[in-house]
């Protein structure tokens, strides 16, 4: 009974959320892209727009394969707590992708930043094995 009002709520508020963490990591995530390829504010924003497309593809496409359910809505209390529990696991992968881009960003700034690090110092002694 309450199953089509379900879904309509589970699929406006998951997209919602999509957009808005899509949003906000397109709009933070320039500064830091830009950082990472050295001024290069074209290839950031490139880079920036692939991100959030992909962002946006994982996460609808997940969204859209979580709908499906075997769990009864016949009252209230059933539909809210089916909603939670789908909008809950969609949060928590929007997190984890959250941080794997977080992740995949601090790579690409290290691996950017090393041709500019100071080179090693000189051994300052010398170890002979004995044999």
């Amino acid at each position: 009974m309450y199953i089509v009002a379900s879904y309509a709520v589970y699929l406006a508020v998951s997209i919602a959320v999509t957009i808005w963490v899509a949003r906000t990591l397109h709009h933070n995530g320039r500064v830091f892209l830009v950082d990472v390829f050295h001024g290069n504010a074209a290839l950031g924003d490139s880079v920036n727009h692939l991100l959030v497309v992909g962002f946006y593809l994982i996460n609808i496409g997940y969204v859209a394969l979580a709908l499906r359910t075997t769990d009864p809505a016949d009252t209230p209390r059933q539909a809210i707590e089916m909603v939670s529990n789908k909008l809950g696991v969609v949060l928590l992968v929007l997190g984890a992708m959250h941080f794997l881009n977080i992740y995949v960003f601090n790579r690409l700034r290290r691996r950017g930043e090393e041709p500019y690090l100071p080179p090693p110092l000189p051994p300052d002694a010398h170890v002979s094995l004995a044999e």
